[in-house]
């Protein structure tokens, strides 16, 4: 069964744009990753809380997902965001 993976993070006041542009440069890159079957990544046209980057991925099955939080290049993107971000995911089976 396919899994859904949404990610809201919210970039911090005061974050410079290129700093923000790298991140989304690196979000992007990850939908390269096995086991991806949608990868999407934009920013929020809602700009009322501050700068969203909006992340919405499926993933073939549960053990895909599982696979793709430990992966190098997802542990990279993470220290980066976890710097300069907070998030919310919301993680579903459809």
């Amino acid at each position: 069964m396919a899994y859904r993976h949404v990610v809201l993070f919210r970039i911090r006041d005061g974050v410079p744009e290129e700093t923000v542009a790298e991140a989304e440069r690196r979000l992007a890159a990850l939908g390269t990753l096995p086991g991806i079957l949608e990868w999407m990544i934009r920013r929020s046209d809602d700009t009322r809380k501050g700068t969203i980057l909006v992340e919405n991925a499926l993933f073939a099955d549960r053990s895909d997902i599982d696979a793709f939080r430990v992966h190098p290049q997802h542990q990279e993107s993470s220290e980066l965001l976890r710097e300069i971000a907070d998030w919310w995911i919301g993680d579903y089976e459809e």
